[in-house]
């Protein structure tokens, strides 16, 4: 950490995680202007947004495995350069229709960089230094997430495609970097196949499934759409039993024969649903129906990382002392509560009557949910398999943001050009929240019912206390940067 070669190596790795994490945040803000331009219905804007968390949840797996084996600055680098040329593709999309098909290429750029940023740091920083160079590497990104709205923003009320063009100048900045400064690593002892058949199974599986019920809840129920829910369940299905034979599994099925693995995973999917509903309704809230401009609805939310950034670590310590059942029990809850305090924006609504009250109970829960849910994840799994463990868990979030927006907000009376009507989409804005709180409630019951607190055990060698990094992720919890072997 006191060399110029270990800042150049973070220096790279944030700006490269960076990147994808500031085009998260500023995408949704920008749905608005995106729908204008191409006249596209809100079923449109789910599948703008549903296309790169699908890659992304699909391929994050393989990613990590394909950094192990071949090289993770590599596979870093190629997922920057990928990503790049996504963003250009969507930056110039002529139709909706293309942006979504770029946005998947975005989403497989994503899984190939995100895993890399923290192996990386992981096999060049000194074990004395690794706790460090995480949470500087997860602060820093904080801070990123926080810019992100201001300038995501900022770019919509000039044009919606410099969202994505300002990634190309991140990128190259990143790749010189990378080259001339970043070691290469790979695991010696990484499985010699990889579960190509598994990535498939899962990006085929999880497509199938997202169109039926996103096809389903608008009211088609045409043959295609029911043959396609149906090949999607049977690719699931084909998955699990791909996994259990598998001689290098994406997926090692033995992690859930853990209790606490599986209910973490549980609430994880639960509460992550609930979150990609709220992330991606809110801001087309502010902009639909309170009249807010691009730059005050993406700074919206800036609360809730200010607070994560603020107190996630203070919350992994407190279960690490207590145990995890009452801040994940309690956590869920006071997110909900925010959710519900949402139903008070409106026509003429004010930021800091009616938006500043809701984030910040939202914010002050997620503290409370997140780190705890990574470390109990982390806790129910062997440490020869915590990346494995912490990227199933990263996975199942994503999943569980992608089917949410695919099922609730038409579920809740948000048809084709409702988001165009500020009285339409504020009902189904509301109803969605009432449902996304409900996801929050049982999630928060299942971890009061089903989680026990284990006796306190030191942490096991070569693992990274969550408690010792600074800030968990919004959008799923933070990967752990463990080597597997």
């Amino acid at each position: 950490m006191s060399t110029a070669a270990g800042r150049w190596v973070l220096l790279s790795t944030i700006s490269g995680s960076g990147m994808a994490m500031l085009d998260a945040t500023v995408v949704n803000i920008a749905l608005p202007s995106i729908g204008r331009d191409f006249g596209a219905d809100f079923r449109t804007l789910q599948w703008i947004v549903n296309a790169y968390t699908l890659a992304l949840a699909a391929l994050i797996l393989l990613a990590g495995a394909l950094g192990d084996r071949f090289g993770r600055r590599r596979v870093f680098i190629v997922g920057v350069v990928w990503f790049a040329v996504a963003s250009l593709l969507c930056g110039l999309a002529p139709t909706a229709q293309v942006l979504v098909i770029a946005r998947a290429l975005q989403g497989i750029g994503g899984a190939l960089l995100t895993p890399g940023s923290l192996a990386i740091i992981s096999s060049s920083f000194a074990a004395a230094d690794r706790a460090r160079a995480v949470g500087a590497w997860s602060g820093l990104g904080g801070v990123a997430a926080a810019i992100g709205p201001f300038a995501g923003g900022y770019l919509v009320t000039l044009n919606w495609r410099a969202v994505f063009l300002v990634n190309l100048p991140i990128a190259v900045f990143t790749v010189v970097v990378s080259l001339r400064h970043v070691p290469e690593s790979s695991d010696a002892q990484s499985p010699p196949g990889l579960d190509v058949s598994g990535a498939t199974l899962t990006a085929v599986g999880l497509a199938g499934v997202t169109y039926a019920l996103t096809s389903l809840s608008g009211g088609d129920g045409s043959a295609a759409v029911v043959v396609a829910g149906a090949g999607g369940l049977a690719a699931l299905a084909t998955f699990v039993l791909v996994e259990r034979r598998s001689p290098h599994p994406l997926v090692p099925l033995g992690l859930f024969a853990s209790r606490r693995f599986s209910v973490t995973n549980a609430v994880t999917l639960l509460v992550y649903a609930a979150l990609g509903v709220f992330f991606f309704l809110l801001v087309l809230q502010l902009q639909i129906v309170a009249g807010f401009s691009p730059l005050v609805a993406g700074t919206a939310m800036l609360p809730v990382t200010v607070l994560m950034l603020s107190l996630s670590a203070r919350a992994g310590a407190l279960a690490e002392r207590i145990g995890p059942r009452l801040p994940m029990a309690v956590g869920p809850l006071l997110a909900a509560i925010g959710l519900l305090l949402t139903l008070r924006i409106g026509r003429g609504a004010s930021y800091l009557a009616d938006v500043l009250p809701a984030v910040l109970v939202l914010g002050l829960g997620l503290s409370l949910t997140v780190a705890p849910l990574t470390a109990t994840v982390l806790g129910s799994a062997d440490p020869r398999f915590a990346g494995t463990a912490s990227g199933v868990n990263n996975a199942i979030a994503r999943a569980g943001g992608l089917l949410a927006v695919a099922v609730i907000p038409v579920a809740a009376g948000l048809g084709s050009a409702d988001y165009t009507d500020p009285l339409s989409f504020e009902a189904g804005f509301h109803t969605a929240m009432v449902i996304s709180a409900g996801l929050l409630a049982l999630s928060s019951a299942l971890a009061a019912a089903l989680l026990r607190d284990p006796h306190e055990a030191p942490t096991p060698a070569g693992r990274i206390p969550v408690e010792r990094c600074s800030h968990c992720g919004v959008a799923a919890p933070q990967l752990h940067p463990a080597q597997r072997s």
